[in-house]
């Protein structure tokens, strides 16, 4: 993608799509040169702010999880703070996603990660902003647009 390009960061699809219409929305991004990155719950775990809070904090919330988790998938906590981030990396998580963080804020993330982790960075990012991400060194740039702003085209049949 032309927004990435001289970078290492894919461009992601968020799990906002339209009810119904997942498959293709996600394989549109797939087409476009995009990562799907989930397709459903059922591609690897995910811990949310809720599972934080439900838990009684990040360490614990990951601690349960893993107990349960397959050796064949793959944990992404979502962070939405230095501190919670560096919770994640003491915790040994694949997948870090910094969650609402400006531009400034995943540079620094980046750096304490120093490829401990996946990092990705999901949460307001705007198509137009890509590029600034991008240049960050993060892994992965999760936006929204990519499903939930797509273009639409009008198609019909006529049959004579």
């Amino acid at each position: 993608m032309a927004e990435t390009a001289g970078s290492a960061a894919a461009i992601a699809a968020t799990r906002k799509t339209t009810p119904g219409l997942r498959a293709l929305e996600k394989q549109a991004v797939v087409d476009g040169g995009g990562s799907p990155h989930r397709f459903g719950l059922f591609d690897s775990a995910m811990i949310k702010d809720n599972h934080v809070a439900a838990a009684g904090g990040l360490t614990q919330a990951v601690a349960a999880v893993c107990a349960g988790l397959s050796h064949a998938h793959l944990l992404e906590v979502e962070v939405d703070t230095p501190a919670q981030l560096d919770e994640a990396l003491a915790a040994g998580v694949q997948v870090i996603l910094l969650d609402n963080m400006d531009v400034a804020a995943v540079a620094r993330g980046r750096g304490r990660t120093a490829g401990r982790a996946v990092l990705e960075v999901s949460g307001g990012v705007t198509l137009e902003l890509v590029r600034e991400y991008a240049a960050t060194g993060v892994d992965v740039i999760s936006v929204g647009a990519l499903t939930t702003a797509a273009p639409w085209i009008d198609l019909s049949m006529v049959v004579d």
